[in-house]
């Protein structure tokens, strides 16, 4: 074989295999979310939020869930920042950040739906009644606005399948531009206003559902400002679009900064 055929055929392997790992990548996301959805809402999958392994008394699950969030958190938001991406691309190739981003994510959270510790006791419950079925409609809703934000910004660049099409077809990285479109007019961050609806929007409301909802909302809270704080750096436009659009609730003021 000439060095030209050998140089196509390698280069057509290394692009099977960076779709191949961006595919990867995205469906254990996939599965990673419909687990969630199953998980929260304790039906379905053999762990939920309030069904599973139990392997202590209450206060060792605690610490346990609390250390399981973490570490979803310092990976979710270490990895999320400028600096880390420039170190981390010195060794893994640009193309396959973001999916090794989401790939990890993944796995993390999968890891906590299996080792959650189930605190079952129960804080309140809506009984058989209209109220329980609008809760569990309301719950899907969240899910649902989740699923649609991502698409109203690009949804196959946020989760690396953009950056690895591009790259198997040897194409320019062109980074996206800045563009608030849809419910990005409303609030700036619509996926997130669907995570706070999911995690809270429940019939019954357990301790371990109750941890869960809110470090998982603190942690959000606190993300969404050191996201905001690299956005306001790396686009001029967005103090301006942050000055007028509300967080995560419509209708209420921004905050002054």
């Amino acid at each position: 074989m000439s060095s030209a055929g050998w140089g196509r055929c390698r280069g057509g392997a290394q692009a099977i295999g960076v779709l191949g790992y961006g595919a990867l990548a995205y469906l254990l996301f996939l599965v990673s979310v419909l687990y969630a959805i199953a998980f929260l809402a304790d039906a379905v999958v053999p762990y939920t939020v309030d069904s599973g392994r139990v392997t202590g008394a209450a206060w060792s699950a605690v610490i346990i869930d609390l250390l399981l969030l973490s570490a979803f958190a310092i990976q979710h938001s270490v990895m999320a920042r400028p600096a880390f991406k420039r170190w981390w691309t010195r060794f893994v190739p640009a193309s396959i950040e973001r999916s090794t981003y989401v790939l990890l994510s993944s796995l993390i959270l999968l890891g906590i739906f299996w080792l959650w510790q189930p605190l079952p006791a129960i804080v309140w419950d809506v009984g058989p009644t209209a109220a329980r079925d609008v809760l569990w409609a309301v719950y899907l809703a969240g899910w649902g606005l989740v699923v649609l934000s991502t698409f109203m910004i690009n949804h196959f660049d946020l989760f690396g399948l953009r950056q690895v099409y591009r790259r198997a077809r040897a194409m320019d990285p062109a980074p996206l531009g800045f563009g608030a479109s849809m419910l990005y007019r409303v609030v700036r961050h619509p996926i997130m206003t669907g995570f706070f609806i999911a995690f809270w929007a429940t019939p019954t409301m357990t301790w371990g559902h109750l941890l869960f909802a809110a470090v998982a909302s603190g942690y959000i809270i606190v993300a969404v400002r050191f996201e905001e704080h690299d956005l306001r750096r790396a686009l001029p436009e967005y103090a301006e679009y942050a000055a007028r659009t509300p967080r995560f609730v419509p209708g209420m003021p921004a905050p002054r900064r």
